[in-house]
């Protein structure tokens, strides 16, 4: 089992320990409704190091990209945070990522926890002589999420943030820390051009980007760093509210936006027509799986994820039998008690006949069936 560089933090803050994706990491630390409505109205800081990190770089790095990815990432400017998914030759998604352009033929790929050693066979296998450089051991990140984001990160580092926007990244200095910060030695932050220039102050790549549906931040660091940025955050943020973060809130606070979780949401036999966003397929480059997703659109009579919220009392969970007119229809992926909104919410899938916007189902719930509603996500919208 892994541990992050910020697993004893988490142990002497008295968090909840859990295995999650072959890693020891916080689900939560007082409760996870408190800790949800701390990122909802104020700011948390989540330890998201479990993540993979990898640097892709080379001639025809962009054009590889395009071809691994659903999104166009090639045609992007530097700085600019794509988010897209990663399919396999029968179109079925092997992972979502996000993926940011940092110059000419060089990306900096983020998949997911549990399918990053996946993910990285998958890349290497597609290269033609570009470089590889899996990080993911070497780097750590902390998110900082919540309306008052940028108050907590504004507080860390001179680098004026109104220059960064939502899904752009850049280096900077976190010059702010006290202490010099040890000196960048992996090839994702080594000898960078920083946004606010020479000095001291840890190094890092800072992306306006998170998985809450809420402003903020993810802060990537090396490893030596980890412990001094994660106690800033912390230390700085505590007067605007900000909270440590379990991996239980952030499941329902990403669930409250419609957002997919890898491994429950889909699970390898999926494509992205049947999760979306419709947005996450760019049709005018060739990628890999592309066909599939063709003849699929053209075919139709596919199951579609959608958004379900309860008009009676009860929680749905993953697997729970989704019904129409009494007829199964369809199993819940991701169900949860919605701490905003106080009702029960879920995502699920459906036949695409009956995926519209205000159709009426019901959901099983043990020995009770309840009415649910499709309805648009997300489920909570910011202010």
């Amino acid at each position: 089992m892994h541990k992050t560089p910020l697993h004893e933090e988490h142990v002497a803050l008295g968090a909840r320990m859990v295995f999650f994706a072959g890693w020891d990491m916080p689900i939560q630390y007082t409760s996870i409704i408190d800790e949800h409505m701390a990122v909802r109205t104020h700011a948390g800081a989540f330890d998201v190091s479990h993540m993979g990190d990898f640097l892709i770089r080379g001639k025809g790095a962009g054009l590889l990209m395009n071809t691994i990815c659903t999104n166009d990432i090639q045609h992007q400017p530097a700085g600019r945070c794509v988010y897209a998914h990663i399919l396999n030759d029968q179109g079925r998604i092997k992972d979502d990522t996000i993926v940011t352009v940092l110059g000419d033929d060089e990306y900096f790929m983020v998949p997911n926890a549990a399918t990053t050693s996946t993910i990285k066979s998958w890349v290497t296998e597609q290269l033609r002589g570009q470089e590889f450089h899996d990080m993911s051991t070497d780097l750590a990140c902390v998110a900082v999420q919540g309306p008052r984001a940028k108050d907590v990160l504004a507080a860390l580092t001179t680098v004026d943030l109104s220059a960064l926007k939502f899904f752009w990244g850049g280096f900077m200095r976190l010059d702010k820390i006290p202490g010099k910060g040890s000196e960048a030695k992996t090839p994702l932050l080594k000898g960078r051009r920083l946004m606010n220039g020479p000095g001291n102050g840890i190094v890092a790549f800072v992306s306006r980007t998170g998985y809450t549906g809420e402003d903020g931040f993810e802060i990537v660091c090396e490893n030596a760093d980890a412990v001094a940025v994660w106690r800033a955050v912390l230390e700085r943020g505590g007067p605007f509210g900000l909270k440590p973060i379990g991996l239980g809130a952030r499941d329902t606070l990403r669930l409250e936006k419609g957002l997919l979780l890898s491994g429950t949401d889909f699970d390898g036999t999926q494509t992205s027509l049947q999760t979306g966003p419709g947005w996450v397929v760019d049709w005018k480059h060739e990628f890999i799986g592309k066909q599939v997703l063709v003849q699929q659109k053209a075919a139709g009579g596919y199951d579609k994820l959608v958004c379900m919220v309860a008009k009676d009392k009860g929680i749905p969970r993953h697997g729970y039998e989704i019904l129409r007119d009494g007829a199964r229809v369809g199993i819940v992926t991701s169900g949860t008690l919605s701490p905003v909104l106080k009702q029960g919410i879920a995502m699920g899938y459906v036949p695409l006949g009956m995926a519209e916007v205000g159709t009426q189902v019901q959901i099983k719930i043990r020995d009770n069936i309840i009415d649910a509603e499709i309805v648009k996500p997300p489920f909570v919208r910011r202010d």
